[in-house]
């Protein structure tokens, strides 16, 4: 954990990077998501008013992205309108409860720009891999990591065929965290050793200083450069809904954690949860606070406001 001392919100403020869209289910039904939005709409319940840098369509899906955004609390600041291009839009199916996706090519949030972000010192810059996909916002978020030194978080998520081996070694090679599951580390580090195995490698190769590792129903491990090593398992069998937004979730805490200086242990222990509480819901987005409510009071997150 970085020595930083909590002072308050403003100071603590990230900078989430990347898409929002709606995941489109079969039963008709259409839920605001987007790895990056999710984490932002996560932090925002949990006090952390995070910039959000995106771009949407001057259409129906971005006015209501505008709105949902602003009803919930959150900055608009950095949310760009684009006349050219659509909102983001996927397809999700569910199979054996694991989801599949859609995704669908050249959306407004694959043209960010970096002419319009607002004043801020970000204490943290997340993105996910999706996110560069395009070279417009790939350039973007490449001027935001220059004109910023703080620490970058990388959440992988290798959306086939929207990511390149070249362009995800970079990304890691200048990031601090990374969040990936099981599968995305077996495609990053080739072999037959166990995934934990390739953990230690993929920390190693690229001098990170916490790699995040999801292991689905099993869990998650963390490994990180100064030799800790923390794992937590699901501690129930869960009403699984759909497990949409578990990952970013998962993610959104721990972001919260290295920002409230929580111990790693502590940070997968709550990750884990809220995730679980994540699953038993429809989609990636809860327009609720309350649900937010028992976390807040059992974290004392309303002790650092």
């Amino acid at each position: 954990m970085n020595n930083h001392s909590v002072k308050n919100d403003m100071q603590l403020r990230p900078l989430i990077f990347g898409e929002v869209l709606f995941d489109q289910f079969e039963d008709g039904s259409s839920v605001l998501g987007g790895a990056p939005f999710n984490v932002a709409w996560h932090l925002q319940a949990f006090g952390l008013k995070p910039l959000f840098v995106s771009r949407v369509g001057d259409d129906s899906y971005g006015r209501r992205i505008r709105d949902e955004m602003q009803q919930w609390g959150m900055s608009t600041a950095g949310l760009q309108k684009d006349s050219s291009y659509p909102a983001g839009l996927v397809s999700v199916t569910i199979n054996n409860d694991e989801p599949s996706f859609d995704i669908l090519a050249n959306r407004a949030y694959d043209h960010i720009s970096t002419d319009a972000l607002p004043p801020i010192n970000p204490s943290l810059i997340y993105h996910g891999s999706l996110a560069v996909r395009h070279p417009d916002s790939a350039t973007a978020l490449a001027t935001i990591k220059q004109r910023f030194t703080a620490p970058v978080f990388i959440d992988v998520n290798l959306r086939p065929p929207w990511w390149e081996h070249s362009t995800l070694i970079s990304l890691l090679q200048h990031a601090s965290w990374a969040k990936l599951n099981n599968n995305e580390i077996d495609i990053l580090i080739e072999g037959s050793t166990t995934s934990l195995e390739k953990a230690h490698e993929l920390l190693q190769r690229y001098s990170l200083e916490t790699i995040i590792l999801t292991l689905g129903a099993e869990g998650a491990v963390a490994l990180t450069s100064n030799g800790e090593q923390s794992r937590i398992e699901p501690s129930q069998a869960l009403d699984i809904v759909d497990t949409v937004g578990a990952g970013d979730a998962f993610a959104s805490v721990c972001i919260l954690g290295y920002l409230k200086q929580w111990s790693i242990s502590r940070i997968l222990e709550r990750a884990q949860a809220f995730a679980s509480a994540i699953v038993q819901v429809r989609g990636a987005t809860i327009c609720n606070k309350d649900f937010y409510q028992p976390f807040i009071d059992n974290w004392q997150l309303a002790d650092y406001e």
